[in-house]
């Protein structure tokens, strides 16, 4: 029987839920947090002894390969850097910076991952992101970069931020510092998940890869894939053999 698998997509942040993705050995540009409902999954890296656990978080550009059965599996991206990601290391108990292992309240939010599916009230979804990070998201203090992540969220066109701080009565330089300070990511990475999630909403209505690539404005769709898997690890067409349902969210 096929396990129905489910995406969700915030501007900085992703969750999928289902059946293992079964990759090789991979690296992504975000912060994974990985848990297991099922048995312990296995980490390995090169040339360091394998871990067997059931909550992990992978550091970014950390070349590794998870080993999992057949149960479900909970994957949690965040941006390197982030408040949310600075929150989440400190949750977990052991391993190094690369790898960290044993999350504090490992046994609620495994029984909280058990629970998330496609028909998860967004609420609860939320909730349990804020019980494994331990930090809720709030917006920006500045109304300047709310207004300036609206702008992006809603663009026709990926913008320049040189448009954007204009917009807000900015200096370019001035706008990027405020932009990270308030987001905790850069303007271009987050213009990124911002293209991602307008791609995410044309497959989640339908479209194929080729109308989601030009819907997220990248040049091709052998670009969207080049860039989502720089990202997370795994190609979009990777996800679409599941029984998939993609859930955007904007805040």
């Amino acid at each position: 029987m096929t396990v129905p698998a489910a995406v969700w997509l915030w501007p900085g942040r992703a969750l999928y839920t289902g059946p293992s993705l079964r990759l090789g050995p991979h690296s992504g540009a975000v912060t994974c947090v990985v848990a297991s409902t099922g048995p312990p999954f296995v980490v390995r890296r090169a040339a360091l002894a394998e871990q067997r656990v059931r909550t992990a978080l992978i550091a970014p550009r950390v070349r590794h390969h998870i080993t999992a059965g057949d149960g479900r599996m909970v994957f949690l991206y965040l941006d390197a850097g982030s408040a949310s990601e600075r929150a989440c290391r400190a949750k977990f108990t052991a391993g190094d910076r690369s790898v960290l292992t044993g999350h504090r309240d490992e046994t609620a939010i495994l029984a909280g991952a058990a629970e998330l599916s496609a028909h998860t009230p967004l609420d609860r979804v939320a909730s349990w992101i804020i019980e494994v990070t331990g930090r809720e998201e709030t917006a920006p203090a500045d109304p300047r970069i709310d207004t300036a992540i609206q702008r992006l969220l809603r663009a026709g066109e990926p913008l320049p931020a040189e448009l954007v701080a204009a917009e807000a009565g900015l200096s370019e330089s001035r706008f990027l510092r405020l932009f990270r300070q308030h987001t905790g990511t850069s303007y271009r990475r987050f213009r990124l998940w911002a293209q991602m999630r307008r791609a995410a909403a044309s497959l989640a209505e339908g479209g194929n890869l080729t109308r989601a690539a030009a819907d997220g404005y990248f040049a091709s769709p052998s670009h969207f894939s080049t860039a989502f898997h720089a990202l997370f690890g795994l190609t979009p067409s990777a996800l679409l053999t599941l029984d998939l349902t993609i859930r955007c969210v904007d805040a």
